[in-house]
């Protein structure tokens, strides 16, 4: 038998920067362990460029990204997670929907780089240093025996990657 496929959904309130460069670092970085998806609770119906540029930069093909409403995952038919993050306190201080399955939930929080005044270079500095920080959370997630913990061992380890200065 196959190893276990980790199914993990990355929330923001927008779904157009943290949440999606958070999809393309742990689809990446899992190198087929686990498999990420984003959305927001107020999806804002298209990506942020420099979000996409720094996906781009690991690879991340992102011809199918799309900023979605997370209602998509909480159908009767949607892929049941077994992990959802929050990316920004916003989305994380709303009402969830039911997910399918289990999913254990955990907070990662990041300052919004979409929010950063200026010209080009200085919104992609700042996507570039939020991309690097979500990169370090998601580097601890595949440093964890994911496959050998309990549900209570995995929600700590998960909480303990949220909490870590980055």
């Amino acid at each position: 038998m196959g190893q276990k496929v980790w199914n993990v959904l990355v929330l923001c309130t927008g779904n157009s920067a943290r949440s999606i460069m958070g999809e393309a670092l742990i689809n990446v970085l899992g190198q087929g362990r686990f498999k990420a998806y984003s959305a927001g609770s107020q999806p804002m119906g298209r990506v942020n460029p420099f979000a996409v540029e720094q996906a781009q930069t690991i690879g991340y093909d992102t011809s199918t990204v799309r900023s979605k409403s997370w209602d998509e995952f909480s159908q009767p038919d949607a892929i049941p997670m077994d992990i959802v993050i929050t990316v920004c306190d916003s989305a994380a201080g709303e009402s969830c929907p039911l997910w399918r399955g289990r999913p254990i939930k955990v907070h990662w929080g990041f300052a919004d780089p979409s929010h950063i005044d200026g010209s080009d270079d200085d919104k992609r500095a700042a996507f570039a240093i939020t991309f690097a920080q979500i990169r370090k959370k998601v580097e601890a997630l595949m440093q964890l025996p994911i496959d050998s913990l309990t549900t209570e061992q995995l929600k700590a380890g998960l909480q303990a990657i949220g909490d870590a200065e980055v």
